[in-house]
């Protein structure tokens, strides 16, 4: 596959990365070192992570994802490898950390605390791009990014990124590293795929005129745009089908994906991709890297039957008239005009 770059950074990474937030949950070890060695094998360079995988979370497997990723790095080279994790930063509820007793502010001490015990359990002394997991608008954007550029100065950490932010939070942050003169965001992975188009409201004006890049994650919106909970089913094993069964703020969850609007979506994504000739899981991953703004998309797998239908979209590019046929679903059914 050809690269990208990440950024303004020197960092160039393969248009489609392998998630890791089901290893050690959905995905026993050894599942999870064969998907990694068949997307290296397919030309994927770009693997991520987070100190606070697998989901969904248990107090008791907190970092297992980071320590699974370790123990394959181990037998390659660590050159051919780039390493994403992530600091939590507040999750606002969605995924409680029992990292650092939960206190997860990202402030000097919390980041120090965070990298070092993600470098041991990745195995590794450097991570290649360490991100913010979620905006801490509680600790002051200069304390954060000082801390993320002594760190990079370091040699602990090549480049930084956020996720979860907004326009306003990753403009701010852009701003205060220019005024400190230290490392700034050079990515922003946030969700983005044919079921949620809000990144390119503002967020994807920001990431063009400053050079960010966005690393999609859920480009198949939460496995919604496989089709696989089309007609009302709820295929066992699925990450919504559980959610949905447990109720509560899981279930909240996964309505936010799993809804009237977005399976209406669907059937006519799978319609289109059925005309192309391509799988639904094809269309989509390749739909989300064929953007200006997009450097790698990232996609997550729990078995290696599921591989050939993302590997599948790694070279191609979609059509205009695919391109437009999936515009017209989103004004028609997603973002309806009045």
């Amino acid at each position: 596959m050809k690269t990208r770059r990440l950024g303004r950074s020197a960092l160039h990474v393969s248009p489609i990365c392998m998630g890791t937030m089901t290893f050690g949950s959905q995905a026993d070890e050894a599942t999870s070192h064969r998907i990694l060695d068949m997307s290296l094998d397919a030309g994927i360079n770009f693997f991520d992570t987070a100190e606070n995988y697998p989901v969904p979370p248990k107090e008791e497997w907190a970092g297992r994802t980071e320590e699974i990723v370790g123990r394959w790095m181990k037998t390659k080279r660590r050159d051919e490898v780039i390493i994403a994790t992530k600091v939590s930063g507040p999750s606002h509820g969605w995924l409680k950390s029992s990292q650092r007793a939960g206190m997860t502010a990202l402030d000097r001490h919390n980041i120090v605390r965070a990298v070092e015990a993600s470098l041991t359990r990745l195995g590794t002394d450097y991570i290649d791009l360490y991100q913010t997991h979620w905006p801490d608008h509680g600790t002051a954007y200069d304390e954060t990014l000082d801390t993320l550029d002594d760190l990079v100065r370091a040699g602990k950490v090549r480049v930084i990124g956020c996720s979860n932010e907004s326009a306003w939070g990753l403009m701010k942050s852009l701003a205060v590293s220019e005024k400190l003169g230290v490392a700034r965001y050079e990515t922003i992975q946030n969700n983005f795929s044919l079921n949620n188009r809000r990144f390119e409201d503002a967020l994807a004006e920001v990431c063009r005129h400053e050079g960010v890049s966005l690393i999609p994650y859920s480009p198949l919106g939460g496995g919604a745009l496989s089709g696989k909970y089309n007609g009302g089913a709820r295929p066992e094993g699925a990450r919504f089908s559980r959610y949905l069964e447990l109720g509560g703020r899981q279930a909240v969850m996964a309505r936010r994906y799993v809804n009237d609007k977005t399976l209406a979506a669907t059937e006519r994504f799978v319609a289109i991709a059925a005309e192309a000739g391509i799988a639904p899981v094809t269309l989509a991953t390749a739909w989300s890297k064929q953007h200006d703004f997009v450097a790698s998309t990232i996609v997550g797998a729990t078995s290696t039957d599921q591989l050939a239908e993302i590997f599948a979209a790694g070279e191609l590019a979609l059509s205009d008239e695919v391109m437009a046929a999936c515009d017209a679903v989103t004004k028609e059914i997603l973002y309806p005009m009045g």
